[in-house]
């Protein structure tokens, strides 16, 4: 989601009004950074291209009930990942009154909320992308992206 007004320290029920709208971020990870170099794992999301975000912002007024999205990711055509917003451990005016208790979110702040079920790294046994690869992804209402690999 994109903040659209300065929000800090607000509750639950004020959180989508600092909401301009809604995109897909592809939340792109590079394994190795997190895993052979130990600790946290921003440091495997934090390279160029990482979380291409597009291809357009859509609006909360467009969308009837966000918590209620499908979510999919298709690599070279086939189907890896596949869920819904109505899953997510948190929902998304919890998570955007959480950070105002921490920092101040200002207008084109960008909070990414995870990922859907079935990421390679999860598979058995593991499978990761490689160059050439083609991703595929989308979220209904939001568009689609497609990336690939280099």
């Amino acid at each position: 989601m994109v903040i659209g007004t300065a929000a800090f320290n607000i509750s639950e029920a004020q959180a989508l009004d600092h909401v301009a709208g809604f995109c897909i971020c592809n939340d792109v990870s590079e394994r190795s950074y997190q895993i052979e170099r130990g600790g946290q794992w921003i440091k495997g999301k934090s390279l160029p291209t990482y979380g291409p975000v597009g291809p357009w912002l859509v609006t909360r007024d467009e969308i009837a009930d966000v918590q209620n999205l499908g979510l999919w990711l298709d690599v070279n055509g086939e189907r890896r990942q596949t869920g819904s917003t109505s899953s997510m451990i948190f929902s998304l005016a919890h998570i955007v009154s959480y950070l105002s208790r921490f920092m101040r979110l200002e207008p084109g702040d960008i909070i990414t909320t995870g990922t859907p079920p079935g990421v390679g790294m999860g598979m058995k046994p593991p499978t990761y992308l490689k160059r050439g690869d083609v991703m595929t992804l989308g979220i209904d209402g939001l568009g689609e992206q497609r990336q690939t690999v280099r």
